[in-house]
């Protein structure tokens, strides 16, 4: 019983859902034509005959065929009680009106409710019991014909002595192909019937992953929307935050040298216009990547804009500590290259976020601390990049911040697999902005690329 029910299905833990009220129209309209189908059928074999020798009249005739056809208006709803119904009908049947038990509509009628019994019952070992039940009634039913009955006495009467041609006997011959048509008939049903919940169990399990993939593709796009507005909250913060600071910076120096120092003055003046400009510029280009994905009026792509800057990459450090600095506070860059070019060779994403860490660095120093001077240190490997940027400045009292970015220090570096230190040196003199990013040269990563080309 376990294997027949482990094969049926019970171990698998899914029911197959019952009809939809359109299943059940269409199983009650089936009901209906087959009716007309048997009838005919019936009709038929009364008209040549077949029909004359059976103990029951015309309305013991059709009140088989009815109660079996009206079986089929609930072979999805109520499988299992369809399935046993139908067989024990068909034997019962087989003893009341065996011609018309064995016509055509009829069997397809008996066939067809079982096989609905085993592709439909929710309860797969109770599908088990029903097809233990019906292997059995079947045993039942050809061990009265041949052995209790008088299915062998017929056997005898209809054959002619010597008709055989064949490797066995007439009456082994005959007892066996009944029995070969019976095993082939059941077991075809039951076997058609578990192939159809095969079907239906992995059509449910694909529906199944198909809305499990586009659930996890509708959070994907939420968390790839909230990565994004990260992103441009740091481009924001970074670019606003460092621009305003150096300008506030440098407006200050130059308020202070003004009466004594008018060419420093001057300069730091400059320094507050190219800032201003520099922001600006920086806010319009990231706002055309914002809007770079909208189509035009006639519905096309836009164009590259010729006039948008391209992004900072680590050439452009020096210019940026030059326009930090101050006469106040005077700041140095370095870059140091395992091998000559390597720096260029650097993928754009950790150039442009090294050089936003640095940025943020330098506004920093100008807002919360004294320092006098201020080191920006790059170091590039085959393997490796690392950001430190390093002052001689104690907090400033009064200036503390609300820890954006520093927070947007960690996102960049951990968004491409790195690691930031930030915090005090270790002799209480000054800060320290150590970043740390895996890279891999762009020449590199290149090349698997067009090997696939």
């Amino acid at each position: 019983m376990n294997s027949i029910a482990r094969y049926l299905g019970a171990d698998e833990g899914w029911e197959r859902p019952g009809p939809t009220p359109a299943q059940r129209r269409t199983d009650l309209w089936l009901a209906v034509v087959w009716l007309v189908v048997g009838a005919l059928g019936l009709e038929l074999i009364r008209s040549f005959g077949g029909l004359a020798e059976e103990s029951v009249g015309i309305v013991g005739q059709y009140a088989v065929l009815v109660t079996a056809t009206a079986l089929l208006a609930w072979r999805r709803s109520h499988p299992l009680t369809v399935g046993g119904v139908a067989t024990v009908h068909m034997l019962a049947a087989c003893m009341i009106v065996p011609m018309a038990v064995a016509s055509l509509p009829m069997q397809v009628l008996y066939f067809f409710a079982l096989f609905s019994a085993v592709a439909w019952a929710r309860d797969r070992r109770m599908a088990g019991y029903l097809v233990i039940g019906v292997i059995v009634l079947m045993f039942c039913w050809l061990a009265w014909l041949f052995a209790l009955g008088d299915g062998v006495q017929s056997i005898r009467r209809g054959l002619v002595e010597g008709d055989g041609e064949g490797l066995f006997g007439a009456v082994p011959a005959s007892v066996g192909y009944v029995f070969l048509n019976n095993v082939a008939y059941f077991g075809g049903a039951i076997l058609l019937g578990q192939i159809a919940w095969r079907d239906a169990r992995r059509t449910a399990q694909v529906e199944e992953q198909a809305h499990t993939i586009a659930a996890q593709s509708a959070r994907l796009r939420d968390q790839a929307v909230v990565a994004e507005r990260l992103r441009i909250a740091r481009e924001l913060h970074d670019v606003v935050a460092h621009h305003v600071s150096v300008m506030g910076v440098q407006a200050s120096a130059a308020r202070r040298v003004l009466d004594r120092d008018p060419e420093a003055a001057r300069a730091a003046l400059g320094a507050v216009e190219g800032a201003s400009r520099e922001a600006v510029g920086q806010m319009r280009e990231l706002l055309g990547t914002l809007r770079s994905g909208e189509l035009a009026a006639d519905g096309t792509p836009p164009g590259e804009d010729p006039g948008r800057a391209p992004q900072p990459t680590l050439a452009d450090l020096p210019a940026l500590v030059e326009r930090a600095a101050t006469p106040v506070c005077a700041i140095t860059c370095d870059v140091v290259e395992a091998e000559p070019g390597l720096a260029a060779s650097v993928p754009p994403p950790v150039q442009l976020s090294a050089y936003r860490i640095v940025q943020e660095s330098l506004a920093n120093v100008h807002r919360h601390s004294t320092a006098s001077r201020a080191s920006v240190v790059v170091r590039v490997d085959r393997h490796r990049l690392e950001v430190e940027v390093v002052d001689n400045g104690r907090p400033r009292r009064g200036t503390s911040g609300t820890g954006l970015g520093h927070l947007g220090i960690r996102e960049r570096a951990h968004h491409l697999g790195g690691a930031a230190d930030i915090g005090p040196r270790h002799d209480g003199a000054g800060y320290r902005v150590r970043v740390r990013f895996p890279v891999e040269p762009a020449a590199e990563l290149a090349r698997p690329v067009e090997a696939m080309a």
